[in-house]
């Protein structure tokens, strides 16, 4: 077996890979805007995307053009070249993909192919000038083709900034409209308005997402692109008295349906062409291999690629099998609704649990805008200002509204305008990114909505500069790993490509891994699989973590004696987690009062304070392992066995003091009180005792000045575990109702 079939079956492989990493990114474009609004059941929303993906995929050309000779001029290389170009492409874009896909952050998967392919490419050319004596760098624009690399990144910061502002703006103006209250003006005229939107998604789905059908011949396009007007007006026309029929027969939901239709208009446009950036590589490698061994006997260092720069199609069953590998990593992939949940979260309507923090960039922009907003109050009449307020003023929401990020007026928005775009930018023949526009347009919806208030602002904008920073980052990172990976492979041949290979392969199931592992340790707030009752929801939480916490301790004192980092790793992750989850809940609680019954909210007062001692018990065991950590990773020696010895025993004694008041709690009986007072405050006197045998041993230099200030800040952090224990013990006892019947506590 040849060395470039190997090549090839490696690049079918990826190729595969390459479509569930993809789709797993690019989903949000096309999911987002239905998941946010709850426009319909979760299986309606992926089964009408589905078959917008599977259909599309059959419109696909399925070569990009790109692929052959948008970046460098193929009649430039020969084969052996082509093939390294293209393995480094598709090594470097699975990796690239996969690191986004885990950190939750949408990326363009256009531009990464398009900077790997110029970093390979470039890498190649540089190689090809070296061992040509009369070539110099000054030759590279004769291999490659740099205005369309500088035509994608100014596609990039046009297609931001445009995106942002076109949907800010639309969206102020429909909500001035419509208003939070929007059912009433729905009857009066909602025909018109989804009758607008989807004549554009219409137009969108002939100008974007057909484009590159084999069955949509140059005639076609050209009508499509001469009469924009009449499609635009006939498709208004029809749509506006088709919807009007389907309300007085069918009662539909007008917003619910231009969701439903823009969602499946997206993921048609975006198997239609984006299916390209998985396939369109690997597709253009086949195609090269079958092009050399159809001639016997070439030379694959000499065979040209003259023929890449002609038109090439791919067969339509390679597109229905790369069609049904996308719509089932669409329903199987978990990474997809990770990445979801970033642009959701930015996205959404009121505070809540902040993904991201703040920068000072973020803080300054937010301060420019609470004074460009007082300059607006001084210079817009009252009567103006009052007009507006009422008709952006969202009206109180009960728990199964919460759980929606936007309302579908928004969601409506977002697909128009983004479809809008692209198929305005495709006609112009831009390079728009469909996540960028998507994405931004978003943003710019979100903020016209007022969605970003004083409590979350500075927290949304960091993530929205974290999104545009990655999508830059892609273009640098693709370029030059791409071009790292080209040079090894043209230098250790057969050696490197197995190397790379397996280097791809592990990090997949490294970064899987990781992500299974971090979804199965992170402990989210989900209230509405809580109990109802504000009491039982408390008691239960509270004897969790009484749980928790002492197992906690002693793997971190085991840890610490046996000198384990990996273990005190996972615990101070664990511990991490345990931290969010009690802020979050604090965070959350203010929505949690909406649906407490009026007779229990005397409860919200105890559940507060059994927060507080909660995240007191968090703060010191974050203490204690941090400290045990920092200890270890800096090589220093663990505790002695006579510190072991102490610590071992302290355990034991705080796990039955824990123990002792998870059962109080669980059951509501109280009986035990005094006496694990008094156990705790023998305690007490234990670790009093721990610290006087400590100070003997540094007075008789047994143990050194690190092992000494870890050891007394083990017993300091242990002390304030027991000092809240108690708390919250006596906290638990001043709040013992009757319980009713159908509160049953968790055993």
């Amino acid at each position: 077996m040849s060395i470039y079939l190997i090549m090839v079956i490696i690049l079918i492989f990826l190729a595969a890979s390459d479509l569930v990493v993809g789709v797993t990114n690019d989903a949000v474009n096309f999911l987002n805007s239905a998941r946010g609004a709850r426009a319909a059941k979760h299986w309606i929303i992926m089964t009408i995307a589905s078959a917008g993906i599977f259909i599309g995929a059959t419109f696909s050309s399925g070569m990009m053009e790109v692929a052959r000779k948008g970046i460098f001029h193929p009649q430039e290389f020969f084969f052996s070249e082509i093939m390294i170009i293209y393995l480094a492409v598709m090594l470097t874009d699975i990796i690239l993909l996969d690191a986004y896909n885990s950190l939750a952050l949408p990326t363009s998967t256009t531009v990464s192919i398009v900077f790997e392919l110029l970093g390979a490419a470039v890498a190649m050319s540089i190689l090809k000038i070296g061992r040509n004596p009369i070539e110099t760098l000054g030759d590279l624009s004769k291999y490659i083709n740099s205005d369309k690399a500088l035509a994608i990144i100014a596609g990039i910061l046009l297609s931001v900034i445009i995106a942002f502002t076109v949907g800010a703006v639309v969206q102020f103006f429909t909500r001035l409209v419509f208003t939070f209250k929007y059912e009433k003006r729905l009857k009066r005229y909602g025909a018109i308005w989804g009758g607008f939107c989807i004549a554009i998604i219409t137009y969108f789905i002939l100008i974007k997402g057909a484009k590159g059908s084999s069955f949509m011949t140059a005639e076609a396009k050209e009508w499509i692109q001469m009469n924009t007007w009449l499609i635009l007006g006939l498709s208004f026309l029809g749509w506006s008295i088709i919807i009007q029929i389907f309300r007085w027969i069918f009662k539909v939901n007008i917003s619910r349906m231009i969701i439903l239709v823009g969602t499946f208009a997206l993921a048609f446009a975006f198997a239609g062409n984006d299916l390209v950036n998985f396939i369109g590589v690997p597709l253009a490698g086949l195609k090269s291999y079958q092009a050399f061994a159809a001639v016997p006997g070439a030379d694959p260092g000499t065979f040209s690629m003259a023929f890449l720069s002609g038109k090439v199609q791919t067969e339509t069953y390679m597109l229905l099998i790369a069609g049904l590998i996308m719509v089932v990593t669409l329903w199987t992939s978990k990474k997809s609704r990770h990445v979801s949940k970033t642009e959701l979260n930015i996205a959404r309507h009121g505070a809540g649990n902040e993904r991201f923090g703040s920068t000072a960039l973020s803080r300054s922009l937010v301060r420019a805008a609470v004074s460009f907003n007082y300059f607006i109050q001084r210079h817009v009449p009252v009567h103006v200002r009052n007009m507006v307020n009422v008709r952006f003023s969202r009206p109180v929401t009960s728990s199964a509204t919460e759980a929606q990020s936007f309302d579908m007026i928004r969601a409506s928005m977002n697909l128009t305008v983004a479809s809008s775009l692209i198929a305005l930018g495709t006609s112009l023949g831009l390079p728009l990114s469909t996540t960028y526009v998507t994405f931004m347009v978003s943003m710019g919806t979100t903020l016209a909505d007022r969605a970003w208030g004083r409590e979350s602002a500075v927290y949304r904008i960091t993530g929205v500069f974290t999104v545009i920073a990655g999508w830059f980052m892609t273009a640098i990172i693709a370029f030059t790993v791409a071009m790292i990976f080209a040079v090894l492979i043209d230098f250790g041949g057969i050696y490197a490509i197995v190397a790379l290979f397996i280097l791809a392969i592990f990090l997949l199931i490294k970064t899987y891994r990781n992500f299974s592992k971090k979804e199965k340790e992170e402990k989210t707030i989900i209230w509405e699989n809580e109990e109802d009752d504000i009491f039982a929801l408390c008691n239960n939480f509270t004897s969790k973590i009484l749980d928790i916490v002492p197992g906690m301790l002693e793997n971190t004192i085991e840890s610490l004696y046996k000198e384990d980092k990996r273990e005190l790793k996972k615990m101070k992750e664990q511990v991490k987690n345990l931290l969010l989850d009690t802020k979050n809940r604090k965070n959350q609680f203010t929505v949690r009062l909406r649906d407490i019954e009026e007779e229990s909210l005397e409860y919200g007062h105890f559940y507060l304070q059994m927060l507080h001692y909660i995240r007191e018990f968090s703060h010191s065991l974050d203490q204690i392992i941090c400290a045990c950590y920092e200890h270890i990773d800096n090589n220093h020696c663990g505790t002695n066995p006579e510190q072991h010895e102490e610590l071992t025993t302290l355990y034991t004694k705080v796990n039955g003091i824990f123990g002792t008041v998870c059962n109080m709690v669980k059951t509501q009986d109280f009986k035990q009180k005094e006496p694990i007072k008094r156990a705790q405050e023998a305690l007490l006197e234990d670790i009093a005792q721990y610290q006087k045998n400590q100070v003997r041993r540094i007075k008789h230099g047994v143990t050194n000045t690190r092992n000494s200030v870890l050891y007394l800040s083990i017993l300091s952090g242990t002390k304030d575990l027991l000092i809240d224990v108690i708390r919250l013990l006596k906290v638990q006892s001043k709040f013992t109702p009757v319980l009713p019947e159908n509160i049953i506590l968790e055993n």
